[in-house]
């Protein structure tokens, strides 16, 4: 009988050599099982290099890269964060114009018992569900639904939890005719309206304003490999340079990874991913986000409605503001 081949696992050139340790290593232990000798120390030793290896590869990656690993199709989804840091779940449809966009989900959950409103773009895991999903693009029927779920929140005194997790916003020219911008502006100036506290995390790649539509928060939080960008390399490169093939010079210019949003005062807090990043064990960068999250809400639970309103206002006033010495 033929053996069922076995889906190869997704890997970026960085990790190759890691991964081709980690599988000597498990040879090794079978074969030592098979013949029963006793080669402890040995294993030791190259399960010390595995990590000290994993260690080097992943605290010096180039913007490029963590731009990869952000893009990885493993990576956890919005919907993956929110069946394993609630209690249960309930998604709401639709815009009430007519429209359900699957690029954008949203529902009301509980966390530690806790009424909350969860907001996020949704990718596929594959090219089927990626197309359905039109890659994590929405559109203005996307941002609407959004905003009428917050409204609900509002209304309801429930904190908004959002996830960043989108190339952009969908730029075709349906979703142009439909009023992308305005659905965008819309929602980027009732979101410093609402009463209620709102935390947004970028999970993997935030990409332009079809980040930002769900991105006007008090507290602004990114996985350590994740990256947030006015655009994405690629149309940096061919606007500046005529050049797409320039991505990574861009990627680098444009300050995208979580350290650098850091240094600048963009974000608030960087969310460690476990090691080899958070695909390569979902849950435990699950708990990171649920314990950051519940730090969040207690934090801002001590605030009135107009202090957050406050709060928000101010954060954004601060985005790009510098000295200059002469």
């Amino acid at each position: 009988m033929s053996k069922t081949p076995q889906k190869r696992a997704f890997l970026l050139e960085f990790e190759k050599p890691l991964v081709e340790l980690q599988a000597r290593i498990e040879q090794i232990r079978e074969l030592a099982a098979e013949n029963h000798v006793d080669v402890s120390q040995q294993l030791e030793e190259l399960e010390n290099r595995a990590e000290q290896l994993r260690q080097e590869i992943f605290s010096t990656l180039t913007a490029a890269q963590k731009l990869q690993i952000a893009r990885h199709p493993r990576r956890p989804s919005t919907l993956d964060y929110i069946q394993a840091i609630t209690d249960e779940w309930i998604e709401l449809h639709g815009d009430r114009r007519g429209y359900d966009d699957p690029a954008l989900i949203g529902g009301i959950g509980r966390i530690e018992g806790r009424p909350v409103m969860l907001i996020g773009h949704q990718k596929g895991r594959d090219t089927k569900d990626n197309v359905a999903r039109n890659f994590g693009m929405a559109s203005p029927g996307g941002y609407r639904k959004a905003m009428r779920l917050m409204e609900h929140a509002n209304r309801f005194g429930m904190p908004i939890i959002t996830f960043i997790d989108t190339p952009g916003a969908y730029a075709g020219v349906e979703a142009e005719r439909m009023g992308q911008g305005e659905a965008i502006a819309y929602n980027l100036r009732e979101m410093f309206r609402l009463g209620v506290p709102i935390i947004t995390t970028v999970i993997g790649e935030g990409g332009s304003g079809g980040a930002l539509g769900i991105g006007v928060a008090e507290i602004l939080m990114m996985f350590e490999h994740s990256v947030y960008t006015v655009a994405s390399p690629e149309a940096c490169a061919a606007i500046l340079w005529k050049d797409a093939s320039k991505a990574d010079q861009a990627a680098a210019a444009l300050k995208i990874t979580a350290k650098d949003l850091k240094e600048l005062g963009i974000i608030d807090r960087i969310l460690p991913e476990p090691p080899g990043c958070a695909h390569s064990d979902p849950l435990a960068a699950a708990a990171t986000l649920k314990q950051a999250i519940l730090e969040s809400l207690e934090y801002l639970s001590q605030f009135s409605p107009e202090q957050l309103r406050q709060l928000r206002y101010q954060k954004f006033r601060r985005i790009g503001v510098f000295l200059e010495n002469n």
